[in-house]
């Protein structure tokens, strides 16, 4: 009976360090939005819709991060980590408009072309993808070593 209940300690406690260390990443990551945003704000007060994409953005950023930390040591967390790289780079890409934002400033039409920044966002995006299937393919491959052994 007792081994059952060290391995129920242990679960409990594995999935309270978990939820724990979920917390405090998600509370950070929003603190570091909030400092953030006090100097971002002045400028948001000019392009509109700026604030509510960005808090659309940094919400479901968020709640991937703490989901895939909530199935980290699974297979999952990698799902969860590429579904977080997919969606900063579909996001970048709809909401920067292709890399042209065009807008008006009293009796100014300016058109932005932020194409480079677009694309180097794009490339990294695409780099953190491409490390994340590569652990994903470690960690099946140690899974199944331990299964030989």
């Amino acid at each position: 009976m007792t081994e059952k209940d060290n391995s129920l300690k242990r679960k409990i406690r594995s999935i309270t360090f978990k939820a724990l260390k979920a917390t405090i990443k998600g509370v950070l990551f929003y603190a570091l939005y909030f400092v953030s945003w006090m100097f971002v704000a002045p400028v948001a007060n000019m392009v509109p819709g700026l604030k509510e994409a960005v808090e659309t953005f940094v919400a479901v950023y968020i709640t991937l991060m703490i989901v895939g930390e909530f199935v980290s040591g699974t297979i999952f967390q990698y799902f969860f980590a590429a579904a977080k790289e997919l969606f900063v780079i579909g996001y970048v890409l709809i909401s920067l408009n292709g890399g042209l934002i065009s807008g008006s400033f009293q009796n100014i039409n300016f058109v932005l072309d932020i194409r480079v920044f677009l694309m180097f966002t794009v490339l990294l995006g695409l780099l953190g993808l491409a490390k994340t299937m590569l652990q994903a393919i470690n960690f099946v491959s140690e899974k199944a070593e331990h299964t030989k052994i």
